[in-house]
């Protein structure tokens, strides 16, 4: 302030009239001085003032930035926040020795997703989310969470049910186009309230929820029926902070859940299991128009089971989860409760050595073949099992035309051009015992591949 008092005293000095040089020698120099000193202090208080409110507008003012997680409009302190993001998947589906044209080869939109989150008073995250894939809209993901401690966060409105491992994966970063068989077993998207959070420095989460209720392998809107399902879920990373670098990338845990459904004829409450291909291979007996004694609908307790686990080091991966679904369902006079299962082992090698991990790949050169980079390459492999209970056979479930049991096998290639870009090609062989008049169903070959667009 010293330096512009100085300043300001020359600049006064010299811009003084050249016509007030008679007037001012009638004052004495004292007078002259505190005069000058006078004008001084008020310019230096309207500099002072001057900074205040450049500082209070800094302070209000928002920024707009884009990067690799979206477009985002932040206040100055980070209290508010607005974030624009989505991806694109476009599929092929394309099926071998399908003689009988039983499926049809075809491109689709798997999910057109643009995604809207924020912040709001620095505490409350919301995300919604809606999907155009298929040619339909469906709202996906429309909820709230309260983070104001990371031990005990609240979230409520419809996400994700906190249970399976690959459904908890996000669909940009999955190791094939399609989820495995374990997830026909596991619930969706529901509409509830959980609670959430870490302990011990990410090494323990945790998720508690009570939910709507959805059939295996679905979504939900809304509920039907009184009944609620209490979903449950245990991870642990149990190496995170030791010493021990090769096994950080170590996790397992537990989920389970429990409730009742009670399905209707017009609304069953029961699943259907899907191949690889999206075509149904299980699927509950129903008539049309419905009937109590043609058609299965859920009656009773619902109880799921799934040990999952993974373990990332370097370029190498490995998920595995077992699910064990228990359902009672009534077909007219007759009722049983029914146990489906399934499992399944999936390992992933980047061939150009960046690290593989649960949330995808970050090539660590992405695509510009003009400078020689060409992005990360990754090759997978997995195995996948979903058994029926045998129960089910013949009173619940056509046996010729739902199978008992499905094997899967495939190879999968992953080409990561960049961070938003990420090209897939898939070839999954899929085995049916029974489903078919004349014994098995026929094998389902099917090639697919993604172009994905993710921002």
């Amino acid at each position: 302030m010293k330096v512009v008092r100085y300043l300001l005293i020359v600049a006064l000095l010299g811009a003084l009239p050249v016509a007030a040089a008679a007037a001012e020698e009638t004052l004495s120099a004292d007078e002259r001085w505190q005069a000058l000193d006078q004008k001084i202090r008020i310019l230096e208080r309207k500099l002072e003032l001057d900074q205040e409110q450049t500082a209070a507008k800094a302070k209000e003012g928002a920024t707009v930035s884009a990067g690799e997680k979206g477009f985002v409009i932040k206040s100055a302190n980070g209290d508010y926040q607005l974030k624009l993001s989505g991806y694109v998947q476009l599929d092929g589906r394309f099926f071998l020795d399908d003689e009988n044209h039983s499926a049809t080869d075809t491109f689709t939109l798997r999910r057109v997703r643009p995604i809207v989150e924020g912040t709001l008073a620095r505490h409350f995250d919301f995300r919604i989310m809606p999907d155009f894939g298929g040619g339909k809209t469906v709202l996906q993901d429309a909820y709230l969470n309260a983070r104001y401690w990371p031990a005990a966060k609240i979230q409520v409105g419809k996400f994700k049910a906190p249970f399976g491992l690959e459904r908890l994966q996000s669909g940009t970063a999955t190791l094939f186009a399609e989820r495995a068989l374990p997830t026909s077993l596991v619930p969706n998207r529901d509409l509830g309230l959980q609670l959430h959070g870490e302990f011990g420095e990410g090494t323990v989460a945790y998720a508690l929820g009570e939910f709507n209720g959805v059939p295996a392998g679905g979504s939900g809107d809304e509920d039907s029926y009184d009944g609620k399902d209490v979903i449950g879920r245990l991870f642990f990373h149990p190496f995170r902070k030791t010493d021990l670098d090769w096994l950080k990338g170590f996790g397992l845990g537990v989920a389970v859940s429990r409730g009742n459904a009670q399905g209707s004829l017009s609304s069953p409450d029961l699943p259907a299991f899907k191949t690889s291909g999206q075509k149904t291979f299980f699927s509950y007996r129903s008539n049309n128009p419905a009937t109590a004694a043609g058609t299965v609908i859920a009656d009773g307790r619902r109880t799921r089971l799934s040990p999952q686990a993974y373990y990332f080091a370097g370029p190498f991966g490995v998920i595995g989860e077992y699910v064990r679904s228990e359902q009672e369902v009534e077909r007219g006079s007759s009722s049983e409760e029914l146990t489906h299962k399934a499992w399944q082992v999936a390992g992933s090698w980047v061939v150009t050595g960046e690290d593989a991990s649960f949330r995808g790949v970050k090539p660590k050169r992405p695509f510009d073949p003009a400078a020689g980079n060409w992005g990360a390459l990754e090759l997978a492999g997995r195995y996948h099992v979903l058994k029926a209970d045998k129960d089910a056979f013949p009173i619940f479930a056509d046996a010729t035309k739902s199978a008992e049991k499905a094997t899967a096998w495939g190879a999968g290639l992953n080409w990561y051009l960049n961070n938003h870009v990420k090209l897939v090609l898939n070839y999954e062989e899929t085995d049916f015992e029974g489903g078919a008049v004349n014994g098995d169903r026929p094998n389902e070959k099917l090639i697919l591949s993604r172009f994905q667009v993710a921002f």
